[in-house]
């Protein structure tokens, strides 16, 4: 399953590339694979199975012209929205666009609110990627399920409104967020952003409060956040290798490295916004080819926000209460569950690749994967974000950070299940006596392999 990234990439599709107004780093061979797909993709029985091989690890469903989906956010579930549906799309001529627009519309049977976004962007000048990029979002998200948020306005997160869930869903935010983004590649695979941003953050639910101290309000609580960001992000992608030239590139996930920089300033000063604070993220993750051994997958991030802020704009470890796996994310741990101004994670998942299961005689012949993981956390809440955020609300949640025992949690499973289907058992290490704390639980996961 395709993971939320910092930036974004496009689908596989193909159009004829002009060669003379590309970077000189694409190749020949790189412009031929599209022209050759373009061939296959008019053989019925290919053009079928290419259909179906594009849906799953995208969620789009191909028309000419415009992709429908993603097909997996059409149902969903929560206890604000209730049943919701969503419809949605993106413009897709082939993945050399110079420009996309997409956006949706949701409606939840509960609240009886109607949500939407859109979202447009398109290359400015070819050399450098330089890329425009602006929209607006109103929708109900769970803001506690990533530490780095997408750098799209339509980046909401997956643990929002999942069909069915291990807890309540009720911990949710009303998001109002503009934002437009410049952004260029200056050098190979190294991706610089500038982005201002203006969200409205409230809690959506009477059960989950966002109420901070505000000498400013007559009753000394505010419910409501008011805030403009500026946001600088630079990503480094080691011998990254893309398909296509437009405004959104396809590329290999597994086999990628990243480097992750992100500085985002709160201001007061502008559109009267209610916070001066600044926070610095940082992110690496590198894939391991282990030789006979298989592959190893490790994720490292922190994080530090100078300041004091309100619930809303603290970093809470990614709990996860859905049975579908994310990577960079806690399966054994609920939305909110650690709340933290300071924070370091780290992610370890290995791949055996068939080491282990094909050496056992009945399983050989099924080309099953043994996969392994770890993941810890640490975290600070100072004081006085802990103060801020005391209030007298029934609806506030405990506020705690893994500090003197870093939270850790790891997990045994099974891929390539009919070449498809990935299956975790996930066990919790500590923090045990949490309430409703989950000591063990099931996910899943889909994707080919081959």
């Amino acid at each position: 399953m395709q993971q939320d990234t910092p930036i974004p990439f496009g689908e596989a599709s193909t159009s004829v590339i002009d060669l003379a107004k590309m970077k000189p780093e694409v190749t020949p061979q790189e412009v031929a694979k599209p022209k050759m797909l373009d061939t296959l993709k008019t053989v019925p029985r290919f053009k079928s199975l290419y259909t179906i091989g594009a849906l799953i690890p995208s969620g789009y469903y191909e028309f000419k012209g415009f992709d429908a989906g993603p097909v997996f956010s059409v149902l969903g579930y929560n206890e604000v929205e209730g049943l919701r549906l969503r419809l949605g799309g993106r413009t897709y001529f082939g993945q050399n666009d110079l420009w996309r627009m997409e956006g949706f519309g949701a409606f939840g049977f509960k609240d009886q609110k109607f949500k939407y976004g859109i979202q447009g962007k398109a290359i400015l000048e070819k050399k450098n990627r330089l890329i425009i990029s602006g929209g607006n979002r109103r929708d109900v998200e769970q803001i506690g399920a990533s530490l780095t948020a997408s750098s799209d306005v339509l980046g909401r997160s997956d643990g929002s409104s999942s069909i069915i869930g291990t807890g309540q869903n009720n911990r949710l935010t009303n998001v109002n967020l503009t934002k437009l983004s410049l952004q260029a590649e200056p050098l190979r695979n190294f991706v610089v952003s500038i982005s201002g941003s203006y969200k409205v953050l409230s809690s959506a639910s009477e059960f989950f409060s966002l109420d901070y101290k505000d000498a400013t309000s007559t009753s000394g609580i505010s419910s409501q956040v008011q805030q403009f960001e500026t946001i600088f992000t630079a990503n480094y992608f080691p011998g990254r290798k893309v398909a296509g030239s437009g405004v959104e590139r396809n590329t290999n996930s597994d086999k990628l490295r990243n480097i992750f920089l992100q500085v985002t300033r709160g201001n007061k000063s502008i559109f009267n916004s209610d916070f001066d604070y600044t926070k610095i993220q940082f992110s690496y993750t590198q894939p391991w080819f282990i030789g006979g051994l298989g592959r190893l997958k490790t994720s490292l991030e922190a994080g530090k926000t100078f300041g004091e802020v309100p619930l809303s704009l603290l970093s809470v470890v990614p709990g996860n209460q859905t049975y579908f796996a994310f990577f960079n994310t806690f399966n054994q741990l609920d939305f909110y569950e650690f709340v933290t101004d300071t924070y370091a994670t780290f992610h370890l998942e290995h791949n055996f690749n068939g080491r282990l299961l094909a050496r056992v005689p009945l399983l050989r012949k099924l080309n099953l994967r043994a996969i392994v993981g770890f993941r810890t956390a640490w975290g600070q809440l100072s004081d006085k974000n802990l103060f801020l955020n005391t209030t007298n609300n029934a609806a506030q949640i405990p506020l705690a950070a893994p500090t003197e025992n870093p939270y850790y949690e790891y997990s045994v499973g099974i891929g390539n299940i009919l070449k498809i289907l990935r299956v975790d058992v996930n066990f919790r290490g500590n923090y045990l006596d949490n309430p409703g704390a989950r000591k063990f639980g099931f996910t899943f996961a889909t994707g080919f392999n081959f």
